[in-house]
């Protein structure tokens, strides 16, 4: 079907090291990241739970837009929030949710409808 890359560079040792993120499209070309902007509020660069949150809600909000496309509604705007939750687990981390808030606006559609089709897009979202 389709195979997409993204690459990191990493130099240094642990928090003190930095790391630079690229993707294919260069969307991101060498992008910072590292310890601050992962763990503190260094705001100069990027972390994985905020790719992953903006990954998540772009698949997610077309997938809505495909389903709203097939049940026969237009989609006007539709706008995702994803909130990625990482805690500390043991010796390490995990991410233990991935919060999605999606408004949208279909002329036409009722709250059921938009339930539904919320609904059928998760399940049609390769990352839900």
């Amino acid at each position: 079907m389709t195979e997409k890359t993204a690459t990191v560079h990493w130099q240094g040792q642990g928090k003190q090291g930095q790391g630079q993120i690229s993707t294919e499209t260069s969307a991101l070309k060498a992008y910072p990241y590292g310890f601050g902007s992962r763990f503190e509020d260094d705001r100069r660069g990027t972390n994985p739970e905020e790719l992953l949150g903006a990954a998540h809600a772009a698949c997610f909000t077309m997938a809505f837009s495909f389903a709203c496309d097939k049940a026969g509604f237009a989609t006007e705007l539709v706008d995702t929030q994803a909130s990625v939750r990482l805690v500390a687990q043991g010796e390490g981390f995990a991410i233990d949710r991935i919060a999605l808030r999606l408004s949208a606006v279909v002329p036409g559609m009722d709250e059921a409808q938009f339930q539904e089709i919320a609904e059928a897009a998760k399940q049609g979202c390769p990352l839900c």
